[in-house]
């Protein structure tokens, strides 16, 4: 096996009969079409793209903010299991063979192999044109990309492609997020050419997930990461704030957040959002969206309940939230030398917003009042970003990116800097790069 996608390879049943939370077996089905059936078919490929997104908003959501969660001290890990106990101690207690790890590697490359299943066969079936086609390869240059913005915010490096015959190169992150970002301009493009139709809306997205609006906020939340501040400004001004997107869930593909806190019960949510004391600010109407009920402690650590997207096993998950939009904004503008009152009128905006909010994630917190400098504004936007994309999955990227305490610091904000490489990837793959020290 040349990779973890190896023996990850998709079934033809990907669109229909998908995985549930944690499991990591594909399983024979002798009644399955085959991959060519699939893969060579209309039907075949709206399915596979209709599996794609079902995959990653069970499988890939859970592992991307529950697992980093921890690591970025969202979450704390209260189950007594050992890849758990592991995940929330960090640092060199962090195993190269812990299932977490493995869990958000691998299925970050099964969202890649799926999107590069479609990217690579959909163009070639006659019986698929126009805005059904257009939409079948945006969606899947949308979720390609963000599995590879995952990617760079777990690992120093990765695979930009993967393969079950050729052992695959790791690059830098900064080339893992240029090439989802790649991703992100070739979905838009096509978009552009050729606006999706109604059939791909109805037969793949739903009405909930919104796919334009989706291509634009990731692109500019990676061009962000990246330190492309214009790019990040130019696709952030391109999202309409009125929209919403979404990933939708049932009683038979439940909530995966719901179901590992409130069912598995391995992780709960520590106090103030995780912040620490001088960051947190009381009044910030946030903490009683996201958290409830009493403090308890555990292991020293006061953690609450969940709620807000979470809490029920039919809740839906935003895919980004309008404020996040205005962050972006006023992040790229203090980065880039842009105008300070720019910025602190969309840091504002943010936190004075007391009702309207589509997702009702609303701060009601009087206008900021502290220093107007480019350090005082970006520390205020990490405030502001760690409580309202609070389980967003960006946490442990936004401690990193705006230098908070690190390990082995007494004060460090995370337990780790970058994840050790899963050992099923080291056994299969000579080109799998040294582990972090942390």
């Amino acid at each position: 096996m040349k990779n973890i996608a190896s023996y990850l390879k998709i079934s033809v049943l990907s669109g229909f009969l998908l995985l549930s939370s944690g499991c990591e077996l594909d399983i024979p089905n002798p009644n399955a079409a085959s991959d060519i059936e699939v893969l060579s078919s209309r039907e075949g490929i709206i399915a596979l793209s209709v599996g794609l997104r079902q995959f990653y908003s069970t499988s890939g959501v859970e592992a991307a903010r529950l697992y980093t969660g921890v690591t970025g001290r969202e979450m704390k890990g209260v189950a007594t299991f050992t890849n758990i106990l592991e995940l929330e101690a960090g640092g060199t207690a962090l195993p190269t063979f812990n299932g977490n790890i493995l869990g958000l590697w691998s299925r970050m490359q099964r969202t890649m192999s799926m999107s590069e299943q479609i990217l690579e066969n959909a163009p070639n079936i006659q019986a698929l044109s126009g805005g059904t086609l257009s939409g079948v390869l945006a969606h899947a240059h949308l979720f390609k990309a963000m599995a590879l913005g995952n990617l760079a915010n777990a690992f120093e490096q990765a695979n930009i492609e993967t393969s079950i015959t050729e052992k695959v190169s790791f690059v830098p992150r900064a080339q893992v997020l240029a090439a989802a970002i790649s991703h992100l301009n070739e979905g838009i493009a096509l978009l552009d050419a050729t606006p999706p139709s109604q059939e791909f809306t109805t037969l793949v997205t739903g009405s909930a997930f919104d796919l334009r609006n989706t291509l634009y906020a990731m692109n500019a939340r990676y061009n962000l990461y990246a330190g492309n501040y214009d790019a990040a400004l130019t696709n952030a001004n391109l999202v309409d704030l009125t929209a919403t997107s979404a990933f939708v869930y049932s009683t038979l593909s439940p909530n995966p957040i719901y179901n590992t806190v409130f069912v598995l019960k391995y992780f709960s949510p520590r106090d103030d959002l995780g912040l620490p004391a001088d960051l947190f600010e009381e009044g910030d109407a946030r903490e009683d969206f996201y958290l409830t009920g009493p403090i308890v402690d555990v292991g020293g650590d006061p953690v609450r309940t969940l709620q807000g997207f979470f809490d029920t096993q039919t809740s839906n998950i935003p895919v980004y939230l309008p404020d996040e939009i205005k962050l972006i904004k006023a992040e790229a503008i203090l980065r880039s030398d842009g105008v300070l009152d720019d910025a602190l009128a969309l840091i504002n905006e943010v936190r004075t917003q007391a009702s309207g909010d589509p997702f009702g994630v609303n701060a009601s917190l009087p206008a900021y009042s502290g220093p107007v400098t480019r350090e005082a504004l970006l520390l205020e936007v990490y405030r502001q970003r760690s409580a309202e994309l609070y389980l967003s999955g960006q946490k442990w990227e936004d401690s990193r990116r705006f230098g908070r305490p690190a390990p082995p610091e007494s004060t460090a904000e995370r337990n780790r800097n970058f994840y050790p490489y899963p050992d099923q990837e080291r056994l299969t793959n000579p080109n799998t790069p040294n582990d972090p020290v942390i």
